[in-house]
């Protein structure tokens, strides 16, 4: 049996040098720690510091980290069935197929098993454009699909700049952003349905008459963590059947139980034709879904339909799948995502009122953001405040994640495991508190 010291300061001033010097660098800079391990809401650093992890590693280990019933199921799979040829099937695949359109709506019965969250939008979007026979595509402006062709081609939010033409055939519509509203109401209030009208004029304006598809999130999250309201995607859905599109829900954020339900669309009483899943199905592994009716299924199929990749189908995390979908049953955890977002909101709510540079708070469930201003009534976002609140969390022992989109400021995404305590919410609540308030005050603002 070996035994390893503490790493010195030595080893980590090499770590940084050989990270600097082979590492591609691919968005924004790198955490200064070097995280060594994690547990439940927890990561561990290897000089020895303990963060609380408030977005649930890349927003998706729902169930925290290194849960021991997913720690179970991958060293079991992975000693007895780990991935297979593309067109060999497993039980661990066809079961969770069956369990996963159980918790959808009848209609949504058909599901392709797939990597990543960009992988299964690509998929989706394909499918959409073979069995409608057209190519083009909507989504908001503030959008984030993933960074393959067809899923960046969707994506408005950031990273378009550069590389070139675009896949064609994308428009954006504007994002029903309440807080900053584009329309209003002679009472003052956001008018989404006028918004929404004229998105639509402005969509049939630059269609070439080939409107395949819409594919949106129910909630944006790296756009600013963007709520629609109520009753925005029912009449989204009801612009796109008029049309001949088809809509296509991303919930890599959102799915399985995150916002106190299982799904977000459920709030809105509405039922897409394509529904795409990532993030929180491997609860932190690579695996995601694309689910849709039989009758497009079938339509695709005939039409020859292709998505062959190297780990489609894949066992392993088929059966981490499967343990997800029966600790979210068994703990009945959109119930306990709806509790404890109940608690998460109070206590955002009690920060907005100490400190005026907090605008807005939104989101539901476990899934909240918080926009920072530098003064309330005029909205004046600033990435400088935002940055260093983040920069402060980290200091406190928070890992926090800011979005900073040019003219919104910083908007905190905050998504805590599922699993998350009352403590360890009231521990994380304490530190944001702390980081506002001194940062805020060093820079002369309530």
């Amino acid at each position: 049996m070996t035994t390893t010291s503490e790493p010195t300061s030595a080893d980590s001033t090499t770590f940084w040098a050989d990270a600097d010097r082979h590492l591609i660098r691919y968005g924004g800079h790198f955490t200064p720690e070097i995280i060594a391990s994690a547990a439940g809401s927890y990561l561990y650093t290897e000089s020895g510091r303990r963060l609380l992890d408030f977005t649930s590693g890349q927003m998706s280990a729902i169930l925290g980290h290194s849960h021991p019933e997913i720690v179970a199921t991958v060293r079991e799979a992975v000693g007895t069935l780990d991935h297979l040829f593309s067109g060999m099937l497993s039980r661990p695949v066809v079961d969770l197929a069956r369990r996963l359109a159980d918790t959808l709506p009848a209609t949504l019965e058909k599901v392709l098993l797939l990597t990543t969250g960009a992988e299964s939008n690509e998929a989706a979007i394909r499918m959409a454009k073979l069995v409608t026979g057209k190519f083009e595509i909507v989504s908001f402006s503030r959008s984030w699909h993933g960074m393959t062709s067809g899923a960046a081609a969707a994506t408005y939010s950031s990273g378009r700049k550069g590389y070139g033409p675009a896949t064609p055939g994308n428009i954006a519509i504007p994002t029903p952003y309440a807080y900053r509203p584009d329309f209003v109401d002679a009472a003052g209030e956001f008018d989404w349905k006028r918004q929404l009208d004229l998105s639509f004029e402005l969509v049939d304006a630059q269609s070439v008459g080939s409107l395949a598809a819409c594919i949106v999130e129910p909630i944006l999250s790296s756009g600013g963590l963007i709520d629609p309201p109520i009753g925005y995607l029912a009449a989204l859905q009801r612009k796109c059947r008029e049309r001949g599109m088809l809509l296509i829900l991303d919930e890599a954020q959102t799915g399985l139980c995150r916002t106190g339900a299982w799904y977000a669309f459920e709030r809105d009483g509405i039922v897409p034709d394509i529904i795409t899943l990532s993030k929180t199905l491997g609860a932190g592994l690579p695996l995601a879904a694309v689910v849709t009716s039989a009758e497009i299924e079938e339509r695709a199929h005939a039409l020859g339909y292709l998505f062959y990749t190297t780990h489609v189908s894949d066992p392993m995390v088929a059966a981490v799948g499967l343990t997800v979908l029966d600790v979210l049953q068994r703990d009945r955890m959109a119930e306990q995502s709806l509790a404890k977002g109940q608690v998460l909101r109070a206590g955002l709510e009690q920060i907005r009122s100490r400190h005026q540079v907090v605008g807005d708070i939104r989101g539901r469930g476990l899934f909240a953001g918080l926009e920072l201003v530098l003064d309330r009534s005029t909205k004046e976002p600033s990435d400088a405040l935002g940055a260093a609140v983040t920069r402060r969390c980290l200091d406190l022992g928070l890992h926090m994640n800011v979005v900073q989109i040019p003219g919104m400021g910083g908007t905190f995404r905050i998504a805590p495991p599922l699993t998350v305590s009352a403590g360890e919410l009231a521990e994380g609540l304490e530190m944001l508190d702390q980081a506002i308030g001194e940062v805020a005050g060093g820079m002369g603002l309530g």
